[in-house]
């Protein structure tokens, strides 16, 4: 199989007059060819220099012997479309980026593929994508964003968010606000915290389908540009010795990808896109299984936003690989798996180093369990997901005040009228509801400048930005638009969460919220054609990752 199906024998002079309608020549077809997937745009900072990144993997692929063909995939920035109806774009495109890679790959059997990514949905698309066609694949993604630098002090993304609730209290000026505009963001790469972006780029390089380096390395930094090159050297490696995602991702390696983002206080859309992984591999992942990890696993490393470490801080330390191996000594990663590299964890291991005390040592850690949590209850039966890092407290109980979309809650939180002590319900926001399930960023920030991120509580079948952090719940499932308990809250409800006893129910008896629900009506769809409505009639539950059916 593989490139041959479109560049051997008589039958295929026109497969082969095509491929020299491109400027290929007979030495280059007679080489194995290899698609690079790059997800390069003008319209995402974490994407504006993959282009760059894509022609060195190209220079790697020519002098390792074989011929790259390049191809486009489309993304969506999540910070952008944050806040408003475009936020229903970026887990909906997760999907379409996996067919579109499937698509192409099975046109054109390609012998191997290199993936050149970036950003949220994106990264675990292309994965996705990478094992519906399972063929020899390696990845690199595009690298953070630097910190911003003002008057001293360190500016992320998740500080312009913020920002805005500072100024609707009186607490910011106009010209600090634009200072932090200017200064927060200076440059190419993904958001400088672990994200989900940056998340999802660690758990790449810790499924093993990256080479070391790959999660951490700053997208401006020139050691990117030789790993693109090693990365496109690889692959004809990965490709002779019949190396494919499948032989990668195992149940184990995910297991090890779920230590390292608990560990981190990675974002809890890990949990989404794992599980989404998990089932292009035909592996069964249960909700339960990122507590069961959880639990057993310290928090060695204060990521931001929850702390005050950025990826460049934890790749000066030494990176995914440093992590891993600090991990390895509690034993809570498996170093038999295969990697991209050819070889298993435990042998990239061997030189990895922990350098400084950003990355703390088993005997110190920040806390004694990792960064995820699984809450049941009658308000989220099938489980509910929170981040736990920084979180100041374990326990809440306060009065709902209910809202049946985002945009209602940000407008109550910018006009004063969430107080301290509520629960502020969003519903209708989940995979289907939304549909696209979006990100509660420009709530949660809202609520965390106006000083009250530690005084209330936000419970929503949506989800949260890996910027969010506090006492944020999310992933409620079942979700509103399939008649789950949320459904039925009403304002005033009592909402008790509990984090230790992974508890979040409400004060009212079965009988009252089956009353309720009896009344309950299916809401009619959002759209009514086109992708989101063909999105909204085949995802399944968060609970299982928004996968389609």
């Amino acid at each position: 199989m593989g490139s041959n199906v479109v560049t051997k024998g008589v039958q295929r002079v026109p497969h082969r007059a095509l491929f020299k309608a491109l400027g290929l020549t007979d030495e280059e077809l007679d080489r194995p060819i290899i698609g690079v997937a790059n997800s390069w745009n003008e319209i995402i900072p974490g994407h504006i220099h993959l282009d760059r990144l894509g022609d060195a993997v190209k220079a790697g692929v020519r002098m390792a012997g074989g011929t790259p063909l390049e191809f486009n995939t489309i993304g969506v920035c999540d910070g952008i479309a944050m806040g408003h109806e475009g936020m229903r774009s970026p887990l909906v495109s997760r999907e379409i980026i996996a067919d579109s890679i499937e698509v192409v790959g099975n046109a054109y059997s390609f012998d191997g593929m290199v993936f050149v990514t970036s950003c949220d949905k994106i990264e675990p698309g292309m994965v996705m994508g990478a094992l519906r066609l399972n063929i020899p694949s390696i990845f690199i993604t595009g690298g953070p964003m630097m910190c911003g630098l003002r008057r001293g002090k360190r500016l992320t993304l998740d500080k312009t968010f913020e920002s805005v609730g500072a100024f609707l209290n009186g607490k910011m000026s106009e010209n600090e606000l634009k200072e932090v505009e200017e200064f927060s963001c200076p440059g190419a790469g993904s958001c400088a915290g672990m994200y989900t972006a940056n998340t999802m780029a660690c758990m790449i390089e810790a499924l093993g389908l990256s080479l070391p380096g790959s999660g951490t390395i700053p997208a401006v930094d020139a050691r990117r540009i030789r790993l693109a090159k090693h990365t496109g050297m690889k692959i004809m490696e990965l490709v002779n010795r019949s190396i494919r995602p499948k032989d990668i991702i195992t149940a184990d390696s995910i297991r090890n990808a779920i230590a390292v983002d608990v560990t981190m206080g990675g974002s809890s859309n890990a949990i989404l896109h794992l599980m989404a992984i998990a089932n292009e591999s035909g592996i069964d992942l249960d909700l339960e299984v990122f507590d069961e990890i959880s639990r057993k696993v310290p928090q060695l490393v204060g990521m931001m936003p929850g702390g005050d470490v950025a990826v460049e801080d934890l790749d000066r330390a030494g990176g995914v690989q440093a992590l891993m191996k600090r991990l390895r000594e509690g034993g809570h990663i498996n170093i038999e798996v295969i990697t991209v590299t050819g070889k298993t964890v435990g042998e990239n291991l061997v030189n990895a180093e922990a350098i400084g005390t950003t990355i703390r040592k088993l005997s110190d850690p920040i806390r004694p369990c990792g960064t995820l949590a699984i809450l049941k209850g009658n308000l989220a039966p099938d489980g509910a997901v929170i981040k736990t890092a920084g979180l100041k407290m374990t326990h809440y109980a306060g009065d709902a005040v209910v809202f049946d979309c985002e945009e209602e809650g940000v407008k109550a939180a910018s006009e004063g009228r969430i107080k301290k002590g509520q629960v502020v319900v969003i519903r209708y926001e989940g995979p289907k509801g939304g549909p696209g399930m979006r990100e509660m960023l420009q709530l949660t920030s809202i609520l965390v400048g106006m000083g009250l991120g530690e005084d209330v509580a936000l419970v929503t079948d949506g989800r949260f930005s890996g910027a969010t952090h506090g006492m944020m719940i999310g992933h409620v499932s079942p979700e509103a638009a399939v008649g789950g308990p949320i459904a039925a809250l009403k304002d005033g409800d009592k909402i008790t969460i509990d984090i230790e006893k992974r508890s979040i129910k409400v004060e009212i008896s079965d009988g009252e919220i089956a009353n309720r629900l009896s009344k309950w009506r299916e809401p009619a769809p959002k759209y009514s054609r086109g992708a989101f409505y063909k999105y909204s009639k085949m995802v399944t539950s968060a609970s299982t990752g928004a996968v389609l059916r």
